[in-house]
């Protein structure tokens, strides 16, 4: 994508920060932007968010009349619950909170952790996810398909009510109707690459179309041969009117959607035929939006969206907004110095417990990040067969962020509970997307069960430490056996650590066990069909290759398992503890 040469570690966070150089009325805060300006007392703050890569989307839309503050992650990777929590708390001011989103697993995962620990902390907080992409979800399965450039109708929605004073039931009452009226369906004619990166994520063969992509750089669903611009208009307008809301009337609001190098002009050609297949269907069209409203980095598409309005959306529609991307009406925005974020922390209390094993868990973390550095190539790859291909960048930046935090925690002399908790805290923060999620409720699950164990060095405590860390990922990504994902290797690893256990094997040998019935379960994921995350509309291609994080899963348990088979420590006393 870039001409320039960048660091692809660091290009989201120059990004931004140039971005709030040039809007004098944003700030930057720990994990986002928020307007200067704080909204009034009582008012409901509308918070949005997601990765980086989609501009307009999602820092863009932050203003008067839009969203009060962007929790905004790295390049296709969610924000971190942390980051989320951080802005929404930054702009609440008692009104309660509406967190909103593209319905992706990384996104659910993290601004769902971060509504708890607002609602835990007194603040009224409400979720809604936007499902707008038709080819991702069947009828009847609105709830599994993905936001697209339906965000757009969706915020506005939420930011407008909110800025006329309705109370917290009221804007969320119309954020899901909002949400339930608005059909997108998008095409690409070639991939989107990554900054840095030297090739696409996917490419599409000359003379073709992929139909119903993501914005994450996810392939289509179908091919197609090239059409003409009526025909394409054609494609798109016929099948946003065959999934017609049920009591819908007879007004849309259009948005016609460039995804990176679809230019205006081409897009104005397109939307002539667009418009005249939609008057020819009986509909008005009312306030249409053409142009690039949420891109995929610079793949060359376009995704056509049909925003279905009664009365009192399409006032809310047309109410006035300023944000540096989305302008409509007459808006006067006073810009002054608002007070410091108002965010709490939320780190754990240093834990002494246990303080001889903290070292040795900082040294496997060290060389579990070697191992995940060395394969970022080769898990992108893996990820990229199905998925946005992040897999491989979110796991390097999460390892290495929580060997820092560890070591960290180490040098205040904390204990194993607390180096493992700030681990995960820092791979959370700072991989985003659904694996940052997940590894960090996994090591700060692990670490409070080897907290409460009288000797975290025995294998009966690595049994119960994996199987906390499994319990704590299917319970916030709801994944289970059989799904492709990493629970289909960590499961049978925890049996395998059990069995050991409870057969009284020594440590090394409970984990070597465990780390080739973690190799064998990644590789046995090549025969399944995704039926979660971002490669389930795109199953019949994951088909022959395997999970790209239960493959990182399996390897990370390899490190593990020599780790412990090279400690000193690590001998048949820990088998002999355990039969005590």
């Amino acid at each position: 994508m870039t001409v320039l040469d960048y660091d692809a570690t660091t290009f989201a966070d120059e990004a931004l920060a140039g971005f709030v150089a040039a809007h004098s009325e944003l700030r930057a805060v720990d994990g986002g932007i928020v307007r200067r300006a704080p909204l009034a007392d009582g008012c409901v703050s509308l918070v949005i968010g997601g990765g980086s890569g989609h501009y307009p989307a999602f820092a863009g839309l932050i203003g008067t009349g839009l969203a009060a503050g962007v929790a905004y992650g790295n390049i296709f990777a969610s924000p971190s619950a942390g980051q989320v929590h951080r802005v929404a708390r930054a702009t609440e001011r008692g009104g309660g909170v509406v967190l909103a989103f593209g319905n992706y697993a990384g996104d659910v995962l993290n601004f769902g952790q971060a509504a708890e620990r607002l609602r835990a902390e007194g603040v009224d907080v409400r979720v809604i996810a936007v499902t707008d992409d038709i080819a991702s979800g069947a009828v009847g399965e609105e709830s599994k398909r993905r936001g697209v450039a339906g965000d757009l109708a969706v915020f506005k929605i939420i930011g407008a009510a909110a800025e006329a004073g309705f109370d917290l039931d009221r804007v969320e009452e119309l954020g899901r109707r909002a949400n339930s009226r608005t059909r997108s369906l998008g095409v690409a004619f070639s991939g989107c690459t990554l900054p840095g990166a030297d090739r696409p994520l996917f490419e599409v063969p000359p003379g073709r179309m992929s139909i119903g992509l993501g914005i994450h750089g996810e392939p289509g669903i179908s091919e197609a041969d090239l059409p003409t611009s009526p025909e394409l208009a054609e494609l798109l307008v016929g099948r946003l009117l065959d999934e017609r809301p049920e009591g819908a009337g007879d007004r849309v609001v259009v948005l016609l959607n460039g995804l990176g190098t679809f230019k205006y002009e081409e897009l104005f050609v397109l939307y002539g035929h667009v418009a005249r297949l939609i008057g020819d269907a009986g509909l008005t069209i009312v306030r249409p939006e053409v142009g690039e409203l949420v891109t995929s980095l610079d793949m060359s598409g376009v995704s056509a969206t049909l925003f279905w309005v009664d009365d009192e959306l399409e006032g809310l529609w047309a109410a006035p907004a300023s944000s540096p991307a989305f302008r409509t009406g007459s808006v006067e925005d006073a810009v002054t110095e608002t007070e410091e974020a108002r965010v709490e922390s939320t780190a754990p209390a240093d834990d002494p417990r246990h303080a001889a094993a903290s070292p040795r868990v900082v040294r496997g973390l060290e060389q579990v990040r070697d191992v995940v550095l060395a394969a970022e190539d080769e898990f992108g790859r893996l990820d990229a067969v199905a998925g946005d291909g992040d897999h491989g960048i979110g796991m390097s930046r999460g390892i290495t962020a929580a060997v820092v935090a560890a070591r960290a925690a180490l040098d205040r002399g904390a204990g194993i509970g607390t180096v493992l908790a700030d681990a995960g805290e820092g791979w959370a923060e700072n991989a985003g997307g659904t694996s940052g999620a997940l590894w960090g409720v996994c090591l700060t699950a692990a670490g409070g069960s080897l907290a409460a164990e009288g000797d975290p060095s025995s294998a009966g405590a690595s049994a119960r430490a994996a199987s906390a860390g499994l319990a704590a990922i299917q319970r916030l990504g709801g994944a289970e056996v059989g799904d492709k994902t990493l629970v289909d290797a960590f499961a049978p690893t925890v049996d395998e650590l059990d069995r050991a256990s409870s057969a009284g094997l020594p440590l090394a040998d409970a984990w070597a066990g465990a780390a080739e019935v973690a190799e064998a379960a990644a590789r046995s994921t090549a025969e399944m069909r995704p039926r979660l995350g971002r490669a389930r509309p795109l199953a019949e291609k994951s088909v022959g290759h395997p999970d790209a994080g239960a493959v990182s899963f399996a390897r990370i348990t390899g490190v593990v398992a020599r780790a412990t088979a090279a400690d000193p420590t690590s001998d048949d006393r820990s088998a002999e503890r355990d039969r005590a």
